[in-house]
């Protein structure tokens, strides 16, 4: 069924076949972003720099810290950049200084230097984020978008299997800093076509239609809410609290499993075959996420995931079953990337969407920078991970709770909003 929204037919563009390859394209260039670069590759290099130069994990955790606090600082700047000049021309320039950037970190021959161009990865990288890919599918889906963001998030999921195992080789075969010229160049080659032929820019007055209950003063402003009126919702602080807490969690045990299971006696290059399999449950997870939002109330899929994630900690941090562990980690990675852009739309609208999810994205970005840094602390401090991964657990299961009471959605398609959907889920 269609239904008129703002002058536009809702429900038509999710069945476009042209409209398919957004997500597509949003696939292919997330491969290669900031995530599957700046967080998952780093901690394959961290063993090789530790053995070359005698760096401590607490001080190779500092530098992914840098780079999380000014890729949080430059994330609401670029999302406002892209709401107000467009998506594709943005990514183009990010691309290309980010796989330049990456390159050089590997020319570095001391800790400040390396330190410097690991944090400028947060600014030069900000562009190559999700942001942008989801930005342009939440104005072309609507019943469909949960699927359509999975889809493209998958990438990451990829990028997180693929990634560590391609700088594995490149680290064996030629040395580290081979590994990071090779990590500059995949940047460049993978997203610059991915988004010159496949992406395309957001449509200027997107579908989406604010239920009857939502503030009167934020309705009347069109199809959705800016910053400021979004920071007086319950909703903004509960996403915010869940965003920063799984981040957290789920980043800082990402990053450390391969020198976890180094110390363990595994090879540097079995430990980042289990990180493939954490890229491969993210990729199933962020699919299965974006499906199910699509049919349940959100906050109940991601706060599901974040228990199989709590499962994958104990699994890991005991050393039981880290195969299987990981694999429980890597799905709730898949919905907690997910969740993000799913929410804004959902709860705050399109109108703005570039600078609130940007804004929540810097967040997760915190959050992703602070969970190596405070888990390679925790290693270096108690010569083990074991204190570090039950914090890591009670971070997971405050992010359920602050989940759980975000209440019901604000903005749903006319169909779902006539049939309740979303609407009465709290």
């Amino acid at each position: 069924m269609r239904a008129e929204a703002g002058g536009q037919l809702v429900g038509e563009s999710d069945g476009s076949m042209r409209n398919w390859l957004v997500p597509a394209g949003g696939t292919l260039g997330l491969i290669v972003g900031n995530g599957p670069i700046s967080v998952f590759a780093f901690g394959v290099f961290m063993v090789p720099l530790q053995s070359a130069f005698g760096w401590s994990r607490a001080s190779l955790g500092l530098a992914t810290a840098l780079c999380a606090l000014v890729s949080a600082l430059s994330l609401p700047f670029v999302g406002l950049l892209m709401d107000k000049f467009g998506v594709r021309r943005l990514l183009a320039w990010g691309i290309g200084l980010f796989g330049l950037n990456v390159a050089l970190i590997g020319q570095a021959h001391g800790l400040t230097g390396f330190i410097l161009l690991t944090a400028l990865t947060g600014l030069t990288g900000a562009a190559q984020s999700p942001m942008g890919y989801v930005k342009s599918i939440a104005s072309y889906f609507d019943r469909r978008r949960g699927l359509a963001i999975g889809i493209a998030m998958s990438g990451i999921g990829l990028g997180t299997a693929l990634i560590p195992q391609y700088v594995q080789w490149l680290i064996g075969a030629y040395g580290w800093r081979a590994g990071y010229l090779g990590l500059g160049a995949a940047i460049v080659v993978v997203a610059l076509p991915a988004v010159g032929l496949l992406l395309r820019e957001p449509r200027a007055n997107p579908q989406v239609n604010p239920l009857v209950d939502y503030p009167p003063a934020s309705t009347a402003q069109g199809p959705g809410l800016g910053l400021r009126q979004a920071i007086r919702l319950r909703a903004f602080w509960c996403i915010a609290g869940t965003v920063l807490l799984a981040s957290i969690a789920v980043n800082g045990a990402l990053v450390h499993v391969v020198p976890l299971l180094v110390d363990a006696g595994w090879t540097p290059g079995a430990a980042a075959r289990v990180l493939a399999a954490a890229g491969v449950a993210g990729l199933v997870g962020r699919l299965l996420a974006g499906y199910l939002m699509d049919r349940m109330f959100a906050a109940y899929v991601t706060s599901t995931f974040f228990a199989l994630a709590i499962v994958g900690l104990y699994l890991l941090g005991s050393r039981s079953n880290p195969v299987l562990g990981m694999v429980a980690i890597g799905l709730a990675a898949g919905a907690e990337v997910d969740m993000v852009g799913f929410f804004v739309s959902r709860y705050f609208g399109l109108k703005r969407f570039g600078e609130l999810y940007g804004v929540f994205f810097s967040i997760f970005t915190v959050g992703a920078g602070l969970g190596p840094f405070l888990l390679g602390a925790a290693s270096t401090r108690f010569h083990s991970y074991q204190i570090g991964f039950i914090g890591c657990g009670v971070a997971l299961a405050m992010a359920s709770v602050c989940i759980l009471a975000v209440g019901p959605y604000a903005y749903v398609s006319p169909d779902d909003a006539r049939a309740g959907a979303g609407a009465s889920a709290a």
